[in-house]
């Protein structure tokens, strides 16, 4: 058997492997992309299917020796004059088909530099060629096949322009696009996986030494997407570089954040102490802080979720902690606007829901992957047109242990100031 269907089948194998462990120990320290308001688009085998554990996931990653030519991605004008720049590949030590790579084209058309585009294509290399249609399988190459996929998802060009652009069928274009992100949600999720404790010590020690603000996991915005003639929501957690951390999505996008953030599975796991569950608290003025997340808007205040305070009095104490949550809140936004830099998540999306979640979740994947490579192609650093003073002034049963929380969070964060001061 040669590797290329070695790989084919290692992954097969390694797919059935997963989806029989997640029915028997299904688990919740990693990546969700749920759906608790369109069920119907998802049996319950594959909602746990996606929540995999990262150790089990990265079984996906073993690797293969393969020889044979890399090929170079190049780009070149239509000669044609029907305005289109369309895409070829070349083989190595074959000038006359290759083309020098031009960086500002992969950033423009696919959302990073080539590079990452090598690595990600050697990376997923064995998963795109694989599953192709029984009767016709797809002749072409992975970097291709890849190609085709960012470009969709970079740009959110139609399926025609996407034809066009790379000389293949619109049947084939929409196979190669769903390939991708099957590939990267089904076994590359763990890049947007809640962490372990060890790793949110490492989060909230960046928090703090931004902020002085001790005990931060993460920061927990909803954001909603257009699709058709209504809207889904996602809910996400970051961490201060704009790591995505956590992803839900495919809720109605007629809720409220809250309600999203109380259909979903993080909150029951955060309730339940199955997530943050082996924090150590940290006493601040007798007031026991556990670990807990930031949010903002429609949230109420929870021992485990802070706000900024409502209207709080000029130059106090309580505007100088809501300044701070607002620096703790900034990388959270930062990875909002760099999904939306995704072409096919910044317009009105047309398609099915499920097809919509994939997307969102592919593009929640690449922009870690990329953020770990330090390549900011996507990755936005404008955030001037958020609003921060979007606040929430009811608060719930439990908001007289919240409120002494937050209470004794404010004494750090003033202690923070007095010391740059």
């Amino acid at each position: 058997m040669n590797t290329r269907n070695l790989a084919a089948l290692l992954s097969s194998l390694v797919a059935e492997l997963l989806l029989l462990l997640a029915v028997i120990f299904p688990s919740t320290d990693t990546l969700y992309i749920t759906n608790s308001s369109f069920n119907d688009y998802f049996s319950p085998l594959l909602l746990h299917f996606l929540s995999v554990s990262e150790n089990i996931a990265t079984l996906s990653l073993i690797p293969f020796s393969r020889k044979r030519k890399r090929t170079l991605f190049s780009e070149f004008d239509d000669p044609g004059g029907d305005g289109l720049t369309r895409f070829r590949f070349g083989e190595l030590g074959r000038p006359d088909s290759f083309i020098r790579r031009n960086p500002d084209v992969f950033k423009k058309f696919f959302n990073l530099n080539s590079s990452s585009f090598d690595w990600l294509c050697g990376l997923l290399e064995p998963l795109l060629e694989c599953r192709d249609p029984v009767d016709s399988p797809l002749n072409l190459s992975p970097e291709t096949r890849l190609g085709i996929g960012l470009f969709r998802l970079a740009t959110g060009a139609n399926y025609t322009d996407v034809s066009s652009r790379f000389s293949v069928s619109v049947p084939v274009a929409k196979f190669c696009v769903r390939q991708l992100c099957r590939v990267l949600c089904t076994n590359y999720r763990f890049w947007v996986g809640l962490l372990n404790s060890g790793e949110l010590e490492s989060v909230s020690t960046r928090f703090e030494s931004i902020s002085g603000i001790p005990n931060c996991c993460g920061v927990i915005c909803c954001v909603r997407f257009k699709v058709n003639e209504e809207s889904i929501a996602a809910q996400l957690v970051a961490d201060s570089s704009s790591r995505i951390i956590s992803i839900i999505a495919g809720f109605r996008g007629n809720k409220t954040d809250f309600q999203v953030l109380e259909s979903s599975t993080l909150f029951q796991d955060i309730e339940n102490g199955t997530v943050l569950r082996n924090s150590q608290g940290l006493e601040i003025n007798g007031v026991a802080v556990p670990k807990f997340l930031v949010g903002n808007g429609d949230y109420p205040l929870l021992n485990w979720l802070m706000l900024p305070f409502d209207d709080p009095v000029s130059q106090s104490n309580e505007e100088n902690f809501n300044n701070a949550i607002n620096l703790m809140r900034l990388p959270a936004v930062k990875a909002i606007e760099s999904l939306r830099n995704w072409g096919v998540l910044s317009e009105p999306i047309e398609g099915k829901i499920r097809t919509v979640v994939a997307s969102i979740g592919a593009c929640s994947i690449l922009h870690n992957m990329l953020l770990s490579r330090e390549d900011y192609s996507a990755f936005c650093e404008d955030s001037n047109d958020y609003s921060f003073h979007k606040y929430q002034s009811s608060l719930t049963a439990s908001d007289s242990v919240a409120s002494a929380i937050r209470s004794a969070l404010v004494t750090k964060a003033a202690e923070f100031q007095s010391q740059k001061q």
